[in-house]
């Protein structure tokens, strides 16, 4: 009889024991339940003291042998951590040491979790986290401390490679401190997820990986993909047009120019590119005459017949532009007008200097 007793008395024990660990856990659920209801006006000491509360108890619940598996000690660890990571963003010690506690959590959350129970709490946990992080970036952005911001930007993209808008913010952090390739790297990852202002960022990735970055090889490869996907900008064109030059393949843009002008005739950009193939390279020619010994007149004179030939080449195409769209093309004029000074067309110049401070105010 001894012995029954002292068995079941063993029973009772081990029953209360299990039962006392899963109270913890109906604890962390019903402080959740509390904190939940916490609003903006609530004291962050109080918000705190409350999600810590519940976070002691699930660290009751995991350190129980027969607890320590059960999905939800885990899911609610993760939404208790993540919270303290996100409301005590500005304590970055203390939000990093909450994120850890917060990852282990959901890692093992989702290994114990094979029914599906606890996905909602998961996912939750997840966003939180993924917003406290986001949060960190912003505040230190704020507080100009950009080495820090990006360093946490990178972190949220990392674990989120398709968070477009956070590689964008990288990209301008990066540009703060100077790192331009991690500003190209950011900002190209932006563009190959569809951001919707592409353009832009096309624009700011070419014009760094040319004159910060100094890579040749990698500029003229975003050029060409931007050209491309924006056939119509002049920037673009007008950009693949000075390397075709630089290179002395005059011939090889003007090739291409003329397939885009056969095809869109009213497009004022492919004018406006024609145009400076032959203007840039009178512009060209005047560095070099510009270098001549003023004695040596018979060479000057030659160049001078160079370029006012290149110059009476693209003023039709600029002419042409402008015609096709004067709200935009007002660079168009400010070549003609420098065009028309060079060759003294004192009526032209007028009419377009007009033209141009009309467009001006």
């Amino acid at each position: 009889m001894k012995k029954v007793l002292l068995s079941m008395l063993f029973i009772g024990a081990a029953t209360y024991a299990a039962n006392a660990q899963k109270s913890e856990v109906s604890k962390a659920k019903n402080a959740w339940a509390l904190a939940k209801f916490a609003t903006a006006t609530t004291p962050l000491d109080a918000t705190l003291k409350s999600l810590g509360e519940g976070l002691k108890a699930t660290d009751n619940a995991i350190a129980n042998e027969k607890s320590k598996d059960m999905p939800e000690a885990w899911s609610y660890r993760a939404l208790f951590a993540s919270r303290i990571a996100f409301v005590d963003s500005l304590n970055v010690p203390n939000a990093v040491a909450n994120e850890k506690i917060a990852e282990e959590a959901i890692t093992k959350a989702k290994a114990l979790d094979t029914k599906g129970g606890e996905k909602e709490n998961i996912l939750e946990a997840e966003t939180t986290l993924s917003n406290a992080l986001r949060n960190r970036a912003i505040f230190a952005y704020n507080k100009k401390d950009f080495k820090s911001a990006l360093t946490f930007f990178n972190e949220v993209t990392a674990k989120n490679p398709q968070d477009t808008s956070t590689y964008v913010n990288a990209g301008v952090t990066a540009k703060q401190v100077e790192n331009y390739p991690e500003m190209v790297r950011n900002f190209s990852k932006a563009i190959d997820l569809g951001y919707k202002d592409s353009e832009s960022l096309y624009s700011e990735v070419i014009s760094t990986t040319f004159e910060k970055v100094k890579d040749t090889v990698g500029g003229t490869a975003l050029l060409e993909k931007a050209v491309a996907k924006y056939p119509e900008n002049p920037y673009f064109v007008g950009m693949q047009t000075d390397l075709y030059i630089k290179k002395g393949d005059i011939v090889k843009s003007q090739e291409m120019l003329n397939k885009l002008i056969a095809k869109d005739p009213k497009n004022a950009a492919y004018q406006y590119a024609m145009g400076d193939t032959y203007y840039k390279q009178a512009l060209d020619l005047q560095g070099k005459r510009n270098a001549i010994d003023a004695k040596k007149k018979k060479e000057f004179d030659a160049i001078t017949a160079k370029m006012t030939g290149f110059i009476d080449q693209a003023l039709p195409y600029y002419k042409k532009a402008y015609e096709l769209d004067p709200t935009k093309m007002t660079s168009a004029l400010e070549n003609l007008k420098i065009i028309y000074a060079f060759k003294n067309d004192t009526p032209n110049y007028e009419a377009t200097k007009k033209l141009l401070d009309a467009a001006k105010k």
